[in-house]
């Protein structure tokens, strides 16, 4: 589209037994423009003609979240990465997210693109990136491949940016469930030092908590996971319809964050982000998460989101 500011954009459709599910995809940091399944939106939506407020949609590679200080150590060398949140002085979501992805697939409900990280100040490694969209039953599944084409074993961590609804259902209504028995505390910066029982405190989602009481930009950790190492986050309306997050063992970590500032109208409001993230934040200096690939070496994982109804 014609002066798209998140480049060509791309529409799929898969007609499944509850309705038709739909989704548009964005060029520009391979990002989630919208989702929904029979017309129920399960993620907020921004225009083709508007930037992604709040990172709405995108992927966050090849490290999500903060890197403190945008600075990191490699080899007792320290690498100076491009200050990207100037309030706190770190780098943000990685290094993609203003990048053009290159579609290498394309059928009606499904899409793959793909990205180059390359060496700069900072970075020091050759990554190719996929990241394959495919429209299911009752939502969306995203796969990620990295692949490093360096000539040393390379550090990586990847991530996701959307924010859920339930339909029309005012998200300060909407409740958000997640079986996560730890948090990860923060200092001024916003970056982890330290890490605490959510028992007793307002971060304990386990048994539902209204978003619009809430006051999140809180990284989990020890998410209870089923059989098949998956883990899950919830978000439903008062009548029980709503949207499930599900990420696979390989994202072990999920951010949640209320933001009161996300674009509504002629004015801002408040939002959701339910971040899965294979790493949390300053995963670079304290290694938590962090995934290292040898030479030619590959990684995948898979994420998504559904619709659920009612109990």
């Amino acid at each position: 589209m014609s002066g798209a500011p998140t480049g060509g954009q791309y529409h799929l459709r898969h007609a499944g037994p509850d309705g038709v599910v739909e989704a548009d995809i964005t060029q520009v940091a391979a990002g989630i423009r919208q989702l929904s399944v029979n017309g129920f939106a399960l993620t907020e939506s921004f225009g083709p003609h508007e930037m992604p407020a709040g990172a709405c949609g995108i992927v966050l590679a090849p490290w999500p979240n903060r890197v403190a200080g945008a600075t990191w150590q490699l080899d007792g060398t320290t690498q100076q990465l491009d200050v990207t949140e100037p309030k706190y002085g770190n780098a943000s979501h990685g290094l993609l997210r203003y990048a053009p992805y290159r579609v290498v697939e394309q059928t009606e409900s499904t899409l793959v693109q793909e990205a180059t990280v390359y060496p700069q100040h900072g970075w020091p490694f050759l990554l190719e990136t996929r990241v394959h969209h495919e429209l299911v039953d009752d939502g969306l599944r995203v796969t990620h491949e990295i692949v490093n084409r360096s000539d040393r074993r390379a550090p990586f961590a990847v991530g996701n940016h959307p924010y859920l609804r339930a339909g029309d259902a005012p998200v300060e209504e909407l409740t958000v469930t997640l079986d996560a028995a730890t948090r990860f505390t923060t200092d001024e910066h916003k970056v982890p030092d330290g890490s605490e029982p959510v028992d007793g405190t307002p971060f304990d989602l386990r048994g539902g908590r209204v978003v619009g009481e809430s006051d999140l930009d809180t990284a989990y950790t020890d998410v209870a996971a089923d059989a098949e190492g998956v883990r899950r986050t919830t978000v439903r309306a008062a009548d029980g319809d709503g949207v499930e997050l599900w990420q696979e063992a390989s994202f072990p970590y999920v951010q949640v964050f209320t933001s009161r500032e996300f674009p509504r109208g002629d004015g801002v409001g408040l939002a959701l982000a339910v971040e899965p993230m294979t790493a949390p934040a300053n995963a670079l200096n304290s290694g938590e998460g962090l995934r290292w690939l040898e030479p030619d070496e590959a990684w995948t994982g898979s994420w998504g989101i559904r619709r659920v109804w009612s109990r």
